[in-house]
């Protein structure tokens, strides 16, 4: 932490973090919560947060590394915010505006969530950021892409590979390029 101004962890959190990468710009904030674990892999969490950039790790969240990288990426003045108790596992979040999970939010292996375009499509086509926000007790399986604007209701399921491009309702079973709805998903509080 003395080498990152702007980054504060948690007491309790893991040792592991220390084999993390960040890149913290002028002005960057990353709070790194109690009992976030992650694996001891060298570089496989990776921060990289833009001047003014703000990312916060709820309490008891797991960053897991060893299916693959996770890649947390907050542009300039980009806000990102985990809840308690999620689950990264292998995956990278993109903001340039905000992107924010709830309790208990997964998000699987190879999945990304991007707040933006990218990039300018052209002169009559700039680049538009638009709020992620991705409830409580959502699971997002594995290789699934959520692009910018989408909120996914609480509790419910995304299935592996799809393209979310609109808004999930609660408690939804969601599959498909695009993801459309195709179920019912009761309370996920007490799953593990």
């Amino acid at each position: 932490m003395a080498r990152h101004r702007g980054l504060e962890i948690h007491p309790t959190a893991s040792s592991n973090l220390a084999a993390a990468r960040y890149d913290l710009a002028e002005g960057a904030r990353l709070r790194i919560g109690a009992d976030v674990v992650t694996e001891r892999l060298a570089g496989a969490l990776h921060f990289s947060l833009g001047p003014g950039a703000e990312v916060s790790i709820g309490e008891g969240t797991w960053l897991r590394t060893d299916l693959g990288p996770v890649h947390i990426v907050a542009f300039d003045g980009a806000r990102i915010t985990l809840g308690a108790l999620g689950f990264l596992n292998g995956c990278q979040l993109s903001a340039k505006r905000e992107l924010r999970t709830g309790r208990r939010a997964w998000i699987g292996p190879g999945s990304r969530v991007f707040d933006s375009d990218q990039h300018d499509l052209d002169s009559k086509h700039p680049e538009v950021a638009q709020a992620v926000t991705i409830g409580d007790c959502v699971w997002v399986a594995s290789d699934v892409t959520i692009l910018r604007g989408v909120t996914i209701g609480e509790h419910s399921v995304i299935g592996a590979r799809s393209l979310v491009v609109r808004d999930i309702p609660p408690h939804t079973l969601a599959f498909g390029q695009p993801a459309t709805p195709h179920g019912v998903i009761g309370d996920r509080s007490n799953t593990r």
